[in-house]
């Protein structure tokens, strides 16, 4: 009985470092995508807040797979100020693709039109769905589901069903 004991210990600090050096390994990976011209938010500080516009910025494809609750969709390649004009400049707004680098991109475009109030999404959908937090597909149903982009950055992705097409 001792030996399974230690034997499961073992295996839950093996898991544990894993998954703080995976941790690591992301932020790093974000640190050198990011390049900080767009505040960002944690998914923490997203929870608590109400009356935020979420915009995904990833292609239509990828949002129909999955997507934040209450998320519009403004596209990256086809994204057009107009898609927001309804919003006004000191909406509370936070961008998001799957890591955040197409959201900082659309960020700033919202931050040069006069928007006041635009964060990024630390981490973006992976982050969202890696802490445990839902998405919804098309219809609005909660879903396993989440576009992982492409398998070299399906990597980042640790929890949720991954989809790539």
């Amino acid at each position: 009985m001792r030996i399974l004991l230690l034997i499961f210990c073992s295996m839950t600090l093996i898991r544990t470092a894993f998954a703080q050096t995976e941790s690591r390994s992301y932020g790093l990976v974000l640190k050198g995508l990011y390049k900080g011209t767009v505040p960002t938010i944690s998914c923490a500080e997203l929870k608590k807040q109400s009356g935020t516009v979420l915009l995904d910025t990833r292609a239509r494809r990828e949002y129909e797979v999955s997507h934040l609750p209450g998320a519009r969709w403004v596209g990256y390649d086809e994204f057009s100020l107009s898609r927001v004009s309804d919003l006004p400049k000191h909406s509370p707004i936070v961008v998001y693709c799957s890591v955040g680098y197409r959201s900082e991109r659309i960020g700033e475009k919202l931050l040069a039109a006069g928007y006041q109030n635009v964060r990024n999404l630390y981490g973006s959908l992976f982050e969202w769905v890696n802490q445990g937090n839902p998405v919804v597909d098309e219809t609005g149903r909660q879903t396993p589901k989440v576009h992982a982009y492409s398998r070299p950055w399906g990597v980042w992705l640790t929890k949720g069903e991954k989809v790539y097409k």
